[in-house]
């Protein structure tokens, strides 16, 4: 086989769309009904796939995915950020599927043997290997509606990316959502294509209507999260995120910065944020969004029952900048990982 090109030969992850450039190389298990995910124990070269227009995932929604990263380390070495963590949630991801859980095992070998086969594609930092092990339902029957799908394929694919918002760290400009739920209450940690889908025409109308450039979801006044992001308020002593529950995801770079805040000293608050609080803390605080691709991206303006506000002064705090840069440093081995959550790969 012909070793794999550099990320320079089949684009520049910095320029380029994130999400938009790709590996060549894919690991692929798949199931039939009342049996076990085969896996052949190695990746294969990444191709097109050929479905049955009457495939359950391309009517019924049976589908969910991960997204996670593997970081050039400081060595030259390549790690996985979190592998163990990213695993676990994609399996409570499958089981609120209702269909047949992979042993999370399998997934984690399947995530590594697809960064050892494309680690060539990985980028030196500020750039990472984003890792996407996606499931769907593969049955083959339109009148399974109200079944889940009795046969599945997992795959994990590679993409290298730089920055999620295009032009880099800058200050983001925030809708907040009044009326609209992010997705309902009892699907909201799942992270499977209908979730995001729920938040797209919001999303979109308030890029339109506000120049945002997310939506922060608060209905009833109930602040959870973003489309695609966790939602934090931090100043120079508190670091304040809605508590968990089945109504928002799960980040795990929300409870990375946690961690991470907790080490710094910052006391850590996890309840309700009142649309009160969040406009009289953005006076004299931060905000910021956490998720895998978003990393800590920083908030300058909330778009607020019509009125613009501003956080702080517009610009990057010192404080999101420094939890920022303790989460990086930890992900490029640059600090210890003491909490170890880097499993190093072949690269």
């Amino acid at each position: 086989m012909t070793s794999p090109a550099t990320p320079v030969e089949i684009g520049d992850p910095f320029t380029a769309p994130f999400g938009s450039l790709f590996g060549d190389q894919i690991t692929i298990a798949k199931r039939e009904a009342g049996g076990e995910y085969e896996y052949s124990g190695s990746a294969e070269q990444m191709e097109n796939f050929s479905m049955h227009p009457a495939t359950h995932a391309l009517h019924y929604g049976s589908t969910c995915f991960e997204g996670l990263k593997a970081f050039r380390q400081q060595d030259g070495s390549l790690a996985i950020f979190r592998l163990d963590d990213h695993a676990a949630r994609m399996t409570k991801t499958v089981a609120q599927l209702y269909m047949a859980v992979p042993d999370t095992e399998l997934v984690k070998t399947m995530i590594i043997d697809a960064v050892e086969a494309n680690a060539a594609y990985a980028p030196d930092s500020p750039g990472s290997l984003y890792i996407r092990p996606t499931l769907i339902g593969t049955q083959i029957n339109i009148g399974a509606a109200a079944t889940p799908s009795d046969s599945s394929m997992l795959f994990v694919f590679c993409s290298p990316v730089g920055d999620y918002f295009a032009g880099g760290v800058r200050p983001l400009t925030i809708h907040v959502e009044t009326e609209t739920p992010r997705t309902t209450p009892q699907f909201g940690r799942a992270k499977a294509g209908a979730n995001y889908a729920m938040a797209l025409g919001p999303t979109l109308d308030a890029k339109a209507a506000h120049g945002a450039d997310q939506v922060l979801f608060a209905s009833e006044g109930d602040i959870t999260e973003t489309g695609a992001a966790n939602f934090f308020l931090v100043d120079d002593d508190r670091l304040i995120t809605r508590e968990l529950d089945d109504s928002f995801l799960h980040g795990v770079t929300r409870s990375s910065v946690l961690a991470i805040g907790a080490d710094l000293g910052y006391r850590i608050e996890e309840r309700h944020i009142s649309l009160e609080e969040l406009a009289e803390h953005a006076g004299r605080g931060e905000a910021f969004l956490s998720g895998t691709a978003a990393v800590i991206a920083p908030v300058g303006t909330l778009k607020l029952h019509g009125e613009t506000v501003s956080v702080g002064d517009g610009q990057p705090g010192a404080n999101t900048l420094k939890l920022r840069q303790a989460l990086t440093d930890i992900q490029i081995g640059a600090a210890p990982d003491a909490h170890g959550w880097l499993t190093p790969v072949a690269g």
